[in-house]
């Protein structure tokens, strides 16, 4: 799957929130939280546009593209109960988004890489598919390698993230352990989905 891989500082000024967690694009947004451009002005969005933004912040944080975030929304309006809380678990059980909460990485493109590479177990079994859909119960381990383990674990070590309730985290033993479904007050994006779900229903 394509991933976003311009200039990140610019997404964040444009989106007005850091959904790339890198040190450039944060500090590109504390210098100047005004949009990118050399003479950046404030305009006033339709509702369209505002929906717009809404959308692109969903997926630059979790990085989607349109077909994989339209195939998860369509997942979502099956699931009894309200759609955009649906969407929001949907996109928080993603094996990549629990690998970055966890603390086993910095970011959700570290750990989409170091899934690809085969860096990462989920019940002890090799899963190489970053929007694999974790389910409660699920256990995910880095593998068992010297330069692995010093990596990710330094990685850990390093990382001052608050853990969600919904993930329990073994530092020590480098391993997550998926407790419960992700609810209502457990993600991790600060999104209007009630936009996000009307812009994706037309």
């Amino acid at each position: 799957m394509a991933h976003y891989t311009g200039p990140k500082g610019k997404v964040n000024r444009r989106l007005g929130i850091p959904v790339y967690e890198n040190i450039g694009a944060r500090k590109a947004l504390d210098r100047r939280d005004s949009p990118p451009g050399m003479h950046p002005r404030p305009r006033k969005l339709s509702g369209y546009g505002t929906a717009l933004i809404e959308k692109q912040k969903l997926k630059h944080h979790y990085g989607w593209n349109e077909r994989p975030l339209r195939r998860v929304f369509d997942m979502a309006q099956r699931h009894t109960g309200d759609t955009g809380e649906a969407l929001l678990s949907l996109c928080e059980r993603r094996l990549d988004n629990v690998v970055r909460r966890g603390g086993l990485t910095k970011t959700r493109p570290q750990a989409r890489q170091g899934i690809a590479h085969g860096h990462f177990y989920v019940n002890g079994r090799k899963m190489s598919a970053a929007s694999y859909l974790v389910r409660p119960g699920d256990v995910i381990s880095v593998k068992n390698r010297p330069n692995l383990v010093n990596f990710y674990g330094a990685m850990q070590a390093e990382a001052d993230i608050e853990i969600p309730h919904w993930l329990s985290a073994e530092k020590g033993r480098l391993s997550v352990t998926v407790s419960a479904i992700p609810a209502a007050g457990d993600f991790s994006v600060p999104v209007n989905v009630a936009l996000v779900v009307e812009i994706l229903s037309r």
